[in-house]
């Protein structure tokens, strides 16, 4: 169980949430099934979601999971008429699948510090560029296209996009990912304009520094100290410290929920202890 930040009611309400065999959507779905939500937990690790589901009806909750490839429309579409059947039509979509890939990420921060044998600018290779790119911005557009039909029938309904501090200041090392979520912040407010008559709201979440399975070896040495670029991290960082992804979710409950942010489409919020409003003096 967590200890919900908010207690909102979401009875009777679908939601989809991609991504949710990792880290931080799989603490989304759990929120959102014990706020009383029907949760479809979408991920290509069908095992992971499957798991959680189970741990969730264990719990009393209603959850499904489905294995599904974000960048597969046919696949989508099957999983769609799945959760119709099983759960209904989807009222909020929370966009979460997305990652890196270490193809399109250099060995140094700073091209004079390249070494022989390490991986420049020059050496990044396009193939792994791309699948970045597609992994993150397709992997929102395309379940976009699929789930959001519900609620364009519907004339209801939300969107939550998870987008990155990459998106706003890039990172040195990750030029694809840092581009691909800032691509997803634009993308955010082109879907929050395009379907504003239609009650549908579209909002982002920007999440800070996380430890997850993805970046621990980055952030922490074999003995648990910070490697240099975590202590970086956390020297640039007001609050000193790391998010947990708990934290993620009461913006998470109350960007989603038609009563609190009725008003509010189109908004990409930051939740990185401080580290957009810190100059570094």
């Amino acid at each position: 169980m967590i200890n919900l930040p908010l207690n909102i009611d979401f009875s009777g309400k679908v939601v989809v949430v991609t991504g949710a065999g990792g880290l931080i959507c799989g603490a989304m779905a759990r929120a959102f099934a014990q706020s009383g939500a029907k949760v479809a937990a979408l991920d290509l690790n069908e095992e992971a979601v499957k798991k959680l589901a189970d741990e969730l009806k264990s719990e009393g909750f209603i959850c499904e999971g489905y294995g599904a490839n974000v960048l597969d429309t046919e696949v989508l579409e099957t999983v769609h008429k799945q959760v119709l059947s099983d759960l209904g039509p989807c009222d909020i979509l929370v966009n979460g699948a997305g990652g890196n890939n270490p193809r399109a990420t250099t060995d140094n921060e700073y091209h004079h510090e390249a070494k022989e044998g390490g991986k420049s600018f020059f050496d990044l290779d396009a193939s792994g560029v791309d699948f970045v790119f597609k992994l993150n911005f397709q992997g929102t557009l395309l379940p976009t296209q699929v789930f959001a039909k519900d609620m364009a029938e519907k004339k209801s309904g939300c969107i939550l996009n998870v987008s990155s501090m990459n998106a706003y200041t890039p990172l040195t090392k990750i030029p694809a990912y840092s581009a691909a979520k800032a691509g997803i912040s634009n993308f955010t407010q082109w879907l929050a304009t395009h379907f504003a008559k239609t009650g549908i709201r579209c909002n982002a979440i920007a999440p800070g520094f996380l430890v997850s399975a993805q970046n621990r070896a980055l952030l922490f040495n074999e003995d648990g100290t910070p490697t240099k670029r975590s202590a970086k991290i956390l020297g640039g960082t007001p609050m000193e410290r790391f998010v947990d992804a708990d934290e993620l979710l009461g913006a998470t409950l109350f960007l989603c929920d038609n009563r609190a942010a009725s008003a509010i489409t189109g908004v990409v919020l930051p939740i990185d202890c401080g580290f957009a409003a810190y100059s570094g003096v």
